[in-house]
């Protein structure tokens, strides 16, 4: 039997799509930018390419610093790196989409809305009882994420009281969103803010802001107030920089784009100009901090 021989062209294509297909990589991260768009967009990107994106989570610190000492290819961060977190210029930080932080309560909690002059003075210490929202002569139990560099804690710090050191009451400290989001769906007494891509698959309450929904759309045009950018980490310096760059750009793809709205979220380039907007709500904040300090005098 006569052997076929395949040309060196044929052979290198071969080789180049096995390799692709057994490709693994792997992302570490936090839960909210998991289930706004990384879990389907991961798989949507396998069954397009055959790469496998492995996920874990443990908060956006976890997955910055995993892509720093290079023990995962992909961090999904809900916040922007704090200063001296990273020290190597080849690690990217890339916007996919725009999340927003919601307030949330438990399902039968009467209280629809509330102020954001409320919810400073909640985390200010200056309401704990539902009675002085309109509601229930109840406690108010306000539950915070551990840390003051979490991406939702930092985000709450930045927006509304534009002080990065910030303390928050510490009597109900979660380490991550997941449990903070189930033990509001389980104490009728709770508030605590979370991001909307995973809020909306909670059974509690969202609150409106200030009388502001968390759509899509307040979200997009920036009537909603709290948003922040959710973030893809890469090392310019990994191996797989070319799959890791094919894949950012097919989360900005239409079908990307198509699997992050599908989420709740907004993908970053239909709203870039929210970019500037939320300088200027930095900006509102800090002044804001002024006035706090006075008051606690």
């Amino acid at each position: 039997m006569k052997r076929v021989l395949l040309a060196p062209l044929t052979l290198l294509i071969i080789t180049l799509s096995t390799a692709t297909q057994a490709l693994t990589l792997s992302w570490v991260g936090c839960g909210i930018t998991k289930k706004a768009f990384m879990a389907e967009l991961s798989s949507a990107y396998q069954a397009k390419t055959g790469v496998r994106i492995e996920l874990e989570g443990g908060g956006a610190t976890k997955g910055i610093l995993s892509v720093i000492d290079s023990t995962a290819d992909i961090g999904g961060s809900c916040r922007y790196h704090v200063k001296g977190e990273v020290p190597d210029p080849s690690i990217r930080f890339s916007p996919v989409a725009w999340d927003a932080l919601v307030v949330a309560v438990h399902q039968d909690n009467p209280i629809e809305s509330i102020t954001l002059d409320q919810l400073r003075a909640i985390y200010l210490g200056r309401i704990s009882n539902w009675k002085q929202l309109g509601g229930e002569d109840k406690p108010l139990d306000l539950l915070t994420r551990r840390g003051k560099i979490s991406g939702v804690g930092l985000t709450i710090r930045q927006l509304v009281f534009g002080d990065t050191d910030m303390d928050f009451p510490d009597r109900f400290v979660y380490k991550s969103s997941g449990p903070l989001e189930q033990a509001i769906e389980e104490n009728v007494n709770a508030i605590g803010m979370t991001g909307i891509s995973s809020a909306r698959k909670r059974d509690f309450k969202i609150l409106k802001l200030d009388g502001k929904s968390p759509s899509f759309d307040n979200i997009k045009s920036g009537a909603y107030m709290l948003y922040r950018p959710l973030y893809i980490i890469t090392d310019r310096d990994n191996g797989n920089i070319g799959e890791l760059d094919r894949f950012i750009s097919f989360a900005h793809s239409k079908e990307g784009r198509d699997i992050i709205r599908r989420n709740g979220v907004v993908p970053y380039l239909e709203a870039v100009r929210l970019s500037m907007k939320q300088r200027e709500q930095w900006k509102r904040s800090r002044k804001l901090k002024s006035v706090d300090t006075d008051h606690s005098g």
